[in-house]
């Protein structure tokens, strides 16, 4: 009877008692998700900001033809605003397009090389000789060929972005485990099937990385192409290109910061996405 009433007593003591282990649910763990209003986290980013406008500011005092002060870039930028956005959104346009088409063309023929090994033999030497080529010196030919419409345009910011998307998508298309493979084929799978269940999933993670990179790329390709095609009449690219030959610094650098914070929104906006589609893959882990 006393035994019995101790192992009661036992286990209402290991009922009450609190568990020594911090649980997840806990009113400490949402601390976790508001670290960044912590100084530890954004106070290096201000510093770093503040030495570096401090050293613009030193520069542009020291070599005024070669850097306008940040004031004189903000007013550029806060009284033509409109001009900037309407300019941002044609680069806009000419990048999401080539790389659109630069997607689409380098994905299907990454899917076609990892199919057939002939292909890849015959398609990736030329593919690594385009990667290799100087297109900022290809560039005019193409506007003498296609003249200053969008098509040059879009041509040199699909092939920025063509290798980059290839090489990437081919590694992940090819690098499914051989067991994994070795399942599907026991079970009688055709190439289709393995290709939309299990290539094209496990290739996503490399896809993803390759966009990071090619995203902001095609800003600079848009950029690239509109500084060759002098007659343009849109883009930030022939914003920089007219305002530097009339020497105005300010309008020169308020585009180029316009130019850096697209890059910025459209990496922020790859991201977001691989977090939201990829969240079972360890890429995405914090």
């Amino acid at each position: 009877m006393s035994v019995a009433t101790e192992r009661v007593g036992v286990s209402s003591s290991a009922t009450l008692e609190p568990s020594a282990e911090p649980s997840r649910f806990s009113l400490g763990h949402p601390r976790s998700h508001l670290g960044w209003v912590r100084p530890r986290i954004w106070l290096p980013l201000v510093v770093m900001l503040a030495v570096l406008g401090g050293l613009w500011q030193w520069g542009a005092a020291a070599m005024p033809y070669l850097l306008p002060p940040l004031p004189a870039i903000g007013e550029s930028l806060s009284t033509n605003i409109g001009y900037y956005l309407g300019n941002a959104v044609v680069t806009l346009g000419e990048a999401v397009a080539g790389l659109a088409i630069g997607f689409l063309v380098a994905f299907g023929i990454a899917v076609l090389i990892s199919e057939l090994p002939v292909a890849r033999r015959a398609i990736m030497p030329i593919a690594v000789v385009l990667n290799v080529t100087p297109l900022v010196a290809i560039a005019p030919a193409l506007v003498v060929a296609f003249g200053f419409g969008p098509l040059p345009k879009l041509i040199i910011t699909a092939l920025i972005c063509f290798f980059p998307i290839l090489i990437n998508t081919a590694v992940g298309l090819r690098s499914v485990p051989q067991q994994v493979l070795q399942v599907y084929k026991t079970m009688n799978a055709s190439r289709l099937e393995m290709l939309v269940h299990l290539r094209i999933p496990n290739s996503l993670p490399y896809l993803f990385a390759a966009l990071r990179i090619v995203f902001p790329l095609s800003i600079i390709g848009a950029v690239v192409a509109e500084l060759s095609a002098s007659g343009s009449t849109g883009g930030l690219g022939t914003v920089i290109s007219v305002a530097s030959s009339m020497n105005q610094l300010a309008v020169v650098y308020s585009a180029i910061f316009v130019l850096a914070v697209m890059g910025v929104l459209l990496l922020a906006i790859v991201t977001l996405i691989e977090r939201r589609l990829l969240h079972w893959h360890e890429s995405s882990t914090d």
